[in-house]
């Protein structure tokens, strides 16, 4: 087994960082074979399920970069998390939860089972389609651009760029999304939406069609690490309340339903998407040991092999690793 654990002795360099987490990638790497990329997206299946990287950006500068980080894919789910914070910070957090719930469902992210079994009088949560969708509905704007321009915004102040959209998967997903229209439907029937069914999913599909890279999540989870503000400039980004309920929203409900699991055995704020695409946020902690990353990080996956949850089947194992060996977990 790979190996990377810290003793009081050990220089924590950059270099001895890289090494060990190229280390982990080339052995994790083989796992992409007990997955499959995601199918019901047609534009997804041509992704390569054997790429795998990983990008972690400390706060205090530490960039670590392996495997396929240089390979552009769409932020899918993980977009949730970001259009929850806009939606908070455009209508006020009161707003949004009185619409939105924050319990996690255990059952899959694009069933609408709980909504209509318990009868319930808003979404689970905003991390699952029908929560999403409820959430998209309450942006401002008259069209779908409007609605997405604060996201763009939100993203180009954590970039230093303005990601761009991937238009051929956003006419795949709008053409074929059948299982979202048949939700938004039923949230239209239960008078959850607060724009017209239309103009939602097409705002819906195209924040899911954003193209970005696992430095780019790094990135992005590092300043949820560091409360929303960003280290470099001292600059509030995201309000520290909004920040820290989209981190506690990640750790309960930001895997599907194998979130517990992910919480129980990696135990960090994490994001994923059927792209592949993991956004994880490891806070800062207090530790006796000389550990990498005591004052926080933000990491970025991209593994398109999927499990039958919809998660990276090696970024899921690739992260356990890490957390294990690092001691990353916030318990």
């Amino acid at each position: 087994m790979v190996q990377g654990a810290v003793n009081r002795n050990t220089k924590l360099t950059e270099e001895w960082l890289q090494n060990y987490v190229d280390d982990w990638v080339s052995f994790y790497h083989r796992q992409t074979e007990e997955g499959e990329v995601a199918s019901y997206i047609p534009i997804l299946k041509e992704a390569d399920k054997n790429h795998l990287g990983i990008s972690i950006i400390s706060k205090n500068g530490i960039n670590i970069h392996s495997g396929n980080v240089d390979i552009p894919f769409t932020i899918q789910s993980i977009s949730k998390v970001f259009m929850f914070i806009v939606a908070c910070m455009e209508r006020g957090i009161p707003y949004v939860l009185d619409r939105v719930d924050v319990e996690p469902t255990g059952e899959a992210f694009n069933s609408i089972m709980h909504l209509e079994m318990r009868q319930v009088k808003k979404p689970f949560n905003p991390l699952v389609n029908a929560g999403a969708i409820t959430v998209t509905s309450m942006l401002y704007g008259d069209t779908s651009d409007q609605k997405l321009e604060a996201l763009f915004q939100l993203f180009e102040r954590m970039l230093g760029f303005r990601p761009k959209l991937n238009k051929d998967v956003y006419e795949s997903e709008s053409e074929t999304s059948v299982r979202n229209r048949a939700i938004g439907y039923y949230l239209v029937e239960l008078g959850f939406l607060e724009s017209e069914l239309e103009l939602t999913l097409e705002t819906y599909f195209k924040q899911c069609s954003i193209e970005i890279a696992t430095r780019d999540l790094a990135q992005m989870g590092m300043i949820l690490a560091n409360d929303g503000e960003d280290p470099k400039t001292g600059l509030e980004i995201i309000p520290r309340q909004v920040a820290r309920l989209a981190k506690a929203l990640m750790l309960t409900c930001g895997m599907y339903e194998a979130s517990g699991k992910f919480a129980a055995y990696v135990g960090i704020p994490a994001k994923s998407g059927v792209s592949g695409g993991i956004v994880a946020v490891a806070p800062p902690r207090i530790r006796e040991d000389d550990l990498p990353f005591l004052e926080g990080c933000g990491i970025g996956v991209y593994g398109p092999a999927l499990d039958k949850q919809g998660n990276s089947v090696a970024g899921i194992r690739l992260l356990r690793h890490i957390a294990k060996q690092w001691d990353l977990s916030i318990f």
